[in-house]
């Protein structure tokens, strides 16, 4: 009886020491969080009736993690700066009948372009979750804008008027489940003003 339990009890302790062995000739994390690549591109397409007007693709790269806190932002930012006139102001030369209204006029630039912000995490069976923030602003048309009167002439008024940019603008946020090789078309929405349709079409590739 008492070889039979010294056995059984030899037995459990070689056990004990053959898992430690074998837990400790297991290779360590390395702390990296797996993520994935994907190619992503935004279409912007604006439609007056059945006539296309309007075509912009944008591409670019995420970095999708499994938690949002290890998925950067990828930040993409096209476009120009518009001067829109803020005021005009008195010149030396007013009175002479020789006044420039560009010389006499203060000017502020505004961003106009395409702002996109978008992340992504891994789901499930494949899935991205794809978040995007886009912004559009266009100049479309213009408007004479009256400045200030100023007398060049005894009896004689000038007004230093303008022509000022007409600045649309279109924004969304939106969060899309998405997988490989996959295309949406997710956002349509249309201009109260011209009627025209904006469409947003996104679609999604997994860089093998």
């Amino acid at each position: 009886m008492k070889k039979t339990l010294f056995a059984a009890a030899l037995l459990s302790a070689i056990m004990v020491a053959a898992s430690n062995v074998s837990a400790q000739d297991k290779p360590k994390p390395d702390g990296k969080v797996p993520t994935t690549t994907l190619k992503v591109q935004v279409t912007i397409t604006e439609h007056e009736g059945e006539k296309k007007i309007v075509n912009l693709p944008y591409s670019f790269f995420i970095v999708a993690s499994q938690e949002i806190h290890n998925s950067p932002v990828t930040k993409v930012r096209m476009g120009s700066r518009v001067p829109v006139a803020t005021g005009s102001f008195q010149s030396s030369g007013a009175g002479t009948g020789n006044v420039n209204p560009l010389v006499n006029t203060q000017f502020q630039y505004i961003d106009v372009g395409t702002n996109i912000d978008a992340r992504a995490t891994t789901g499930d069976d494949g899935r991205y979750d794809l978040t995007l923030n886009l912004e559009r602003s266009w100049v479309e048309g213009e408007f004479l804008l009256p400045g200030e009167k100023q007398t060049t002439a005894p009896g004689d008024v000038n007004s230093l008027a303008f022509r000022q940019p007409i600045i649309r603008q279109f924004k969304t946020e939106l969060s899309l489940p998405i997988h490989d090789g996959q295309t949406i078309q997710s956002t349509q929405a249309t201009d109260p003003l011209s009627g025209k349709i904006l469409t947003i079409t996104v679609t999604l590739n997994a860089v093998k």
